[in-house]
């Protein structure tokens, strides 16, 4: 398969923050001292959240595997929280202006809720409490930096196993077996269950009820990307639920549809002004299969193997904004970045829903197999590539240690050629 999403990055990031530490306060204070407008970009939100036309320049923070923050679990409340101020200090010192902080990796939270245990990121311990506040702390920190905070959720990941009684004795899946389907060495709340729809439901929003986030985001993870040999055993919920529907696969879609339309009323019922957005997979489908999908062969499409209809989200204008993995390089033989783009601003065209495109940081690498990310240009010629549709509101870069460490200088580039002066705050 030729598809690239996050999965098998969940590589520990041991060393990284500890060795770039020194971007600091005197970068922050760097950025501060830049003046001067950025361009106005594309970008109003559908959903009904804020409507910024300043151009969006992100940077994920992934917590779940410690990919990039914490470093490690078990570090004191002072490390965890001298990391996060690294991290949001090289946001501003990049001239970014938004960062989306990965608050509950695994049906778990990076604050204290009351429906769902610590993260074991954290600790080392599911369920123990960090000594602070990570969340609360992150929201309050990026504000201070003029930086948007969108708090980065995954719906239905429950553990990077199939255990129960591995998890917290408190946990709602320990409570709830039947909610859960194990597939692939991992386990999932199983999407075709309304109560575990409302349940992940509630578990987000007390995060977004109790904090001024600026944004709720999601990733790429809906029904599981598919496991060769495997199938997720839904059948019995299928059997109660999935009568009126013409397949299965149809059900599914409509089990996603259901909790991303849900879950935009619910964001905007409760923190108006807070913009609803997905990070998806790039590829809906193929134009080989469906006249409206993409010049693209991926080997996999969300539509028909995660079940998420992203294109039908955005015509709906169930989100405020869509930031698709285009993790290629111009020029990949099956699924390029610059026939992955014109697609997007497409079907963004007309309906309100900002596009930020995720752009693949992680990958440019001296030793990459692929030599355009052996290039640091690339990612400077995918800005520059993008800047010819109006509908790209911006860009966001995955993951945040590639950001501070910027292996090869591709992080650089783009700042000197796309970010001439201090983002203004959104």
């Amino acid at each position: 398969m030729t598809y690239i999403g996050r999965r098998g990055l969940l590589a520990g990031a041991a060393g990284v923050l500890a060795a770039t530490a020194a971007v600091g306060l005197a970068g922050e204070a760097a950025a501060r001292g830049r003046t001067g407008a950025v361009p106005e970009r594309a970008g109003a939100g559908g959903g009904g959240g804020r409507a910024p036309a300043v151009e969006f320049r992100g940077m994920w923070i992934a917590s779940v595997e410690n990919v990039d923050w914490p470093s490690e679990s078990g570090l004191s409340a002072a490390e965890q929280r001298a990391e996060l101020i690294a991290l949001l200090d090289a946001a501003r010192e990049r001239r970014l202006n938004a960062v989306m902080l990965q608050v509950r990796p695994a049906a778990d939270a990076l604050w204290p809720s009351p429906k769902e245990p610590w993260s074991q990121w954290l600790t080392g311990v599911q369920g123990r409490d960090p000594g602070w506040d990570p969340l609360g702390t992150a929201v309050t920190e990026a504000h201070r930096r003029g930086l948007e905070l969108h708090a980065w959720f995954n719906p239905y990941r429950v553990a990077n196993h199939t255990r129960l009684d591995r998890l917290a004795a408190s946990h709602p899946a320990r409570r709830n077996p039947g909610w859960t389907v194990a597939y692939g060495g991992k386990l999932y709340y199983n999407p075709g269950l309304p109560q575990v729809r409302a349940f992940v439901q509630e578990a987000m929003l007390d995060a977004v009820s109790r904090y001024p986030v600026d944004g709720v985001h999601w990733d790429d993870y809906f029904y599981p990307y598919p496991v060769s040999g495997q199938r997720f055993d839904d059948d019995d919920a299928f059997e109660r639920y999935g009568s009126g529907f013409a397949s299965r696969a149809d059900w599914r879609r409509d089990n996603i549809d259901t909790l991303v339309r849900e879950m935009s009323a619910a964001v905007k019922r409760i923190r108006p002004a807070a913009r609803f957005g997905v990070s998806p997979f790039a590829v809906w489908r193929g134009d080989d299969v469906d006249p409206l999908g993409s010049p693209t062969r991926a080997g996999v499409a969300t539509y028909d193997d995660l079940y998420a209809d992203t294109r039908k989200w955005v015509v709906e204008r169930w989100l405020d904004y869509i930031a698709p993995q285009a993790y290629w390089h111009i020029g990949h033989p099956t699924a390029d970045y610059a026939k992955i783009v014109p697609w997007w601003a497409k079907t963004v065209k007309g309906t309100g829903v900002g596009l930020y495109v995720g752009e693949a940081l992680y990958r440019c690498d001296e030793d990459s197999p692929t030599a355009a990310w052996r290039d640091p240009a690339e990612l400077s010629r995918h800005l520059t590539f993008a800047a010819r549709y109006p509908q790209v509101g911006g860009h966001s870069f995955f993951s945040a240690k590639h950001v501070l460490a910027d292996p090869i200088g591709a992080m650089d580039r783009v700042v000197a050629d796309h970010y001439p002066s201090a983002a203004p705050p959104r």
